[in-house]
């Protein structure tokens, strides 16, 4: 049990074991105190006798949690980037680059086909759409 007398820097991770959850310290509201999900949220209250500082395996479960609801919030990736893109015609970067990936994928080298088409499209958004 943690005393009145125990003070927190913001940010610091904290486990409210009433509430069985991990958040950030935020502040005091009277004698309360305002934690806040790992990865934003709706902040809420706790007593302070039942705050502890939180384990690594705690905040790294709550962080994972953050992570995998703002994957699952985004939406699906914009058509575009389902079809690798196309090199611009005269273009030696852009040809390149798409040699680079043809290469990558007769050898099945999946991870370098990607890396192309992400190198392809950086180059293409900063010297054909600009």
């Amino acid at each position: 049990m943690r005393t009145e007398a125990a003070i927190y820097e913001p940010g610091t991770v904290l486990y409210d074991t009433a509430a069985a959850k991990v958040g950030e310290y935020r502040g005091r509201s009277g004698a309360r105190v305002l934690l806040r999900p790992l990865g934003g949220g709706r902040e809420w209250e706790a007593e302070p006798p039942v705050l502890r500082p939180a384990t690594d395996r705690e905040r790294l479960g709550a962080s994972l949690r953050a992570a995998n609801d703002r994957t699952l919030a985004t939406p699906p990736a914009p058509a575009e980037l389902e079809r690798p893109p196309l090199p611009v015609p005269g273009c030696d970067a852009c040809a390149w680059l798409a040699e680079r990936r043809e290469t990558a994928r007769a050898a099945f080298d999946h991870s370098a086909v990607s890396d192309a088409n992400v190198l392809l499209r950086q180059h293409q958004r900063k010297e054909h759409e600009g």
